[in-house]
């Protein structure tokens, strides 16, 4: 089988097998359309054909309906993956009956964070063979900056649960990929969750709007920051790109070179 990357993204991230994927987004150029991307590579290319893949995914920011109808447009049934236990929605914050919901409360935030990574990591720990478990589940949070809100501001807490979902990478192989709102730290000094994860991941993928301005054929601009896999010589790799999001698909192309 041929499983060459399809696109420039691919191409700039490589194998992101037990490796942390930081999505670094803003409120005027949202970068949900690269998680919906990896959410499909994962579930239909995984980089092992000989086993399928699964995803954790941890929702702050959306429901599964959400999610269901937009991979749906991109040629992949969400549902019926989570019927065969390959997609575990954990949902945060929206009561389904279909899901296995919970709640993040403000008070006693530790405590619910503690039961959210138990419950993270026991959905980890029930996939499977240990083969397979260990190259192939990625564990995936919509709205890292969710979690601040939700923990009403105590950064302590959140820094401390997502280096314990990191340490998922190193505990069983697992992918951890992350979004998170990059410009609600703007105005804030000293140590932050943004910081922490900047420095734990080995990938970085910036979605920012074009310096030059708004634009009909570009929607924004990928900086992919690759800091080099652990087999390779531990040289970053630095990609810059374009992209337009479609209706079922999202274009990546370098300036100039889209007609």
């Amino acid at each position: 089988m041929d499983h060459r990357p399809s696109n420039l993204l691919d191409e700039a991230l490589g194998s992101c097998d037990g490796r942390f994927v930081l999505i670094e987004d803003s409120v005027e150029t949202s970068g949900a359309f690269v998680l919906h991307h990896l959410i499909k590579r994962f579930l239909i290319t995984p980089n092992t054909p000989s086993a399928a893949a699964a995803i954790v995914f941890v929702a702050l920011a959306r429901p599964f309906s959400h999610y269901d109808r937009v991979l749906r447009k991109l040629g992949c049934n969400l549902s019926v993956h989570r019927q065969n236990n390959k997609f575990i929605f954990v949902n945060a914050f929206f009561p389904d009956k279909k899901s296995d919901s919970y709640s993040i409360k403000k008070k006693g935030c530790r405590d619910s964070l503690i039961s959210l990574y138990a419950k993270i990591r026991s959905a980890v720990e029930a996939d499977g063979s240990p083969e397979v478990r260990r190259n192939h589940v990625t564990v995936m949070i919509d709205d890292a900056s969710l979690l601040e809100v939700a923990a009403d501001g105590c950064c302590n807490h959140v820094t401390d649960f997502l280096h314990y979902c990191h340490t998922l990478t190193s505990d069983f192989g697992c992918s951890l990929v992350v979004l998170n709102h990059k410009d609600i730290y703007s105005c804030v000094e000293g140590r932050t969750p943004l910081l922490q994860m900047e420095y734990l991941a080995d990938l970085i993928i910036r979605v920012e709007p074009l310096s030059t301005g708004l634009a009909a054929d570009v929607h924004g601009q990928l900086t992919v920051i690759n800091k080099g896999l652990w087999d390779e010589k531990k040289s970053s790799r630095l990609n810059n790109f374009h992209f337009k999001v479609k209706e079922n698909c999202t274009d990546y192309f370098y300036p100039g070179s889209q007609v």
